[in-house]
C-alpha cells in the first residue's frame, strides 16, 4: 500500500513541478494566436473552454489501455506500479505535452504532418500509412472491447447489436462537427470515468484489500517467456507512454484557447490517465491476491481483461457503482474509438488536402475508413491487441524523436525527449527479437544484443540528424 500511495503522490506532484519546468522549456507564450482563432472552420477548428477540451482529451487518450492494459500489466506484479508513474511522469505526460505544443505552434496539423516536416518528407509519407492503419487497429479494438464488456453485463442483447451501434456512434461522431455531438456528451462519460476512478481508489484506501509488497521481481506465470524487458513496457501503454495519443492531440490542439491551456489539457490528462491505470492495476493485484495473483486467476478466465473488470466491479462496488464502474469502463474505449476514426479522417484529409467544410467530402473519406474498420473485426480479436501495442510503442518512439528534432532547432534542452527517445527505441527494438509474432528468439542474451544493435543504429542515425540540424542553424545564423 506504502508504494501505492507515493506513486500517486509523484504523479499528482508532476503536474504542478515536472509539467511547469516543461512549459519553461516550451518557452510558452499565451498571447500566440492559435489554430481556433486563426484558422476557425466551425467543423474541427472550434475554441471550446478548457475544462472541455481537457475532459474530450482524457476520453480521446484513455482507452481500454490505462483498464485493460494495466490489468494485464499487473500479472508482473508490482513493479508496474515503477513503470506506470515514472513512465507516465517524464515519458507519456512529456511526450504529449510537448507533441501537443508542436501541434499548437504547426496549425494543428496531423502529426503525420509534422514528423514530415522535422524528420523528414520519407518518414512522413511513412507514418501517413503507419499512423491510418494504427488508428484503424485502434478503432477495432475500442469497437470489440466495449461490445464484450456490454454483452456479457447485459446479455439480453446480443454482441452483434453492441457492435452495430457502436458502429453507428462512430460514423456520426466521424463526420459531425467537434461541438455537435462529441463536445456535448464527453462530459457525461467524463464524469463515469472520474466516478468510477474515485470509487475504486476508495476501495483501495478503506476496503480489506492487500496490495503485494514491492519487489521487481518478474510475478507473471509465464515469466520465462514474457520478460520484464521488453514486454511489460509494451503490455502497458496507454497508462506509461502511447503514440495513440499523438495522434489525438490535433483535435484539440484545434480547440485550445491559448498556449498556456496546454499543460492542463495535455500533460494533465495524461497524468490523469496514469493514476486511472495506477488505480486498476492495484485494485486487480488486491482483489485476487488471496486468489494466487492475478496472472493465475486470469489464466483460467481466458486471460479476460473483460471478465476480471466485471467481476471487480461488481464485488467492491455494489450495484449503483458497479453500472458507473462500467459506464466508465465503457466509455474510455467508446470516447478513444470515435476519435480514432476521426483522426484517420483528418489526416488523410491532411494528406490529400481535402477541405472538410464540405459534408460530401468528409462522408468520401469516411466509407472507405469504416468499411476496412468493420472488415477488421472479424479478425481475432486478440490477434490484433497484440499488433496494436507494439505498433502503438513504435509510434511514440517517432514522435518523441520528433520532440527531439524540435527541441535541437530551437536550442532547447533536447534531453528531456532524448533519455525518453533512446529508451523506447531499445524497448520496440528488442521486442523485434525477443516477441514471437517477430522473429521470436525468446528472452536470450542474442535477442537483447540484436535489439541493442538495432536500437543503437535507429539512436546513430537520428543522433547525426541533430548534429546536421544544429550546424546548418548555426550556419544560418
Amino acid at each position: 500500500m506504502i508504494t501505492f500511495i507515493i506513486c500517486l503522490v509523484l504523479l499528482i506532484a508532476a503536474y504542478f513541478t515536472y509539467g511547469r519546468y516543461l512549459e519553461r522549456v516550451c518557452k510558452i507564450d499565451s498571447k500566440a494566436s492559435v489554430p481556433s482563432a486563426t484558422l476557425y472552420d466551425g467543423v474541427d477548428y472550434v475554441p471550446m473552454p478548457r475544462w472541455r477540451t481537457f475532459l474530450i482529451q482524457l476520453l480521446n487518450i484513455a482507452g481500454t489501455g490505462p483498464i485493460f492494459g494495466a490489468i494485464l500489466g499487473a500479472c508482473y506484479g508490482p513493479v508496474a506500479f515503477l513503470w506506470i508513474t515514472f513512465g507516465g511522469i517524464f515519458m507519456g505526460a512529456m511526450h504529449d505535452y510537448l507533441s501537443g505544443v508542436i501541434l499548437v505552434r504547426n496549425n494543428g496539423l496531423s502529426i503525420t504532418e509534422i514528423v514530415a516536416r522535422y524528420l523528414g518528407k520519407g518518414a512522413g509519407a511513412f507514418m501517413r500509412v503507419f499512423s491510418v492503419i494504427l488508428l484503424l487497429l485502434v478503432g477495432v479494438v475500442f469497437i470489440v472491447s466495449p461490445a464484450d464488456i456490454l454483452s456479457t453485463k447485459f446479455e439480453a442483447i446480443s454482441k452483434g447489436w453492441w457492435l452495430a451501434i457502436i458502429i453507428v456512434y462512430y460514423f456520426l461522431a466521424t463526420l459531425l462537427p467537434v461541438d455537435k455531438l462529441i463536445g456535448k456528451i464527453y462530459p457525461l462519460f467524463g464524469a463515469a470515468l472520474i466516478a468510477m476512478a474515485l470509487g475504486l481508489l476508495g476501495v483501495l484506501l478503506f476496503g480489506d484489500y492487500t496490495i503485494p509488497q514491492m519487489t521487481l521481481e518478474n510475478l507473471h506465470i509465464n515469466a520465462d517467456k514474457l520478460p520484464l524487458v521488453p514486454t511489460l513496457f509494451i503490455t502497458i501503454a496507454c497508462g506509461a507512454i502511447s503514440g495513440f495519443h499523438a495522434t489525438q492531440s490535433p483535435l484539440m490542439a484545434r480547440c485550445v484557447n491559448n498556449e498556456r491551456e496546454c499543460r492542463f489539457v495535455f500533460y494533465g490528462a495524461m497524468i490523469s490517465e496514469s493514476v486511472i491505470a495506477l488505480i486498476w492495476a492495484a485494485i486487480a493485484m488486491a482483489f485476487f491476491y488471496k486468489d494466487g495473483g492475478v496472472a493465475a486467476v486470469l489464466a483460467q478466465h481466458g486471460n479476460s481483461a473483460a471478465w476480471a473488470v466485471n467481476t471487480i466491479a461488481d464485488t467492491t462496488l455494489g450495484i449503483v457503482g458497479s453500472i458507473l464502474a462500467i459506464l466508465g469502463v465503457v466509455a474510455a474505449p467508446i470516447t478513444s474509438g470515435d476519435t480514432a476514426f476521426r483522426s484517420a479522417r483528418l489526416i488523410i484529409a491532411d494528406m490529400l488536402h481535402i477541405e472538410q467544410r464540405t459534408h460530401w467530402k468528409r462522408l468520401a473519406i469516411c466509407a472507405p475508413i469504416f468499411a476496412a474498420g468493420i472488415a477488421l473485426t472479424f479478425i481475432n480479436f486478440d490477434v490484433v491487441w497484440r499488433y496494436f501495442a507494439w505498433t502503438n510503442q513504435a509510434l511514440a518512439t517517432v514522435v518523441l524523436w520528433c520532440i527531439v528534432v524540435y527541441l535541437n532547432l530551437n536550442k532547447q534542452n533536447i534531453w528531456v525527449a532524448l533519455i525518453p527517445a533512446l529508451f523506447m527505441t531499445y524497448i520496440c527494438s528488442s521486442f523485434v527479437f525477443v516477441s514471437n509474432q517477430f522473429i521470436g528468439l525468446g528472452a536470450t542474451p542474442m535477442a537483447y544484443i540484436g535489439g541493442a544493435i538495432l536500437a543503437l543504429a535507429l539512436s546513430a542515425i537520428m543522433c547525426y540528424k541533430l548534429y546536421s540540424d544544429r550546424k546548418k542553424g548555426l550556419l544560418n545564423n
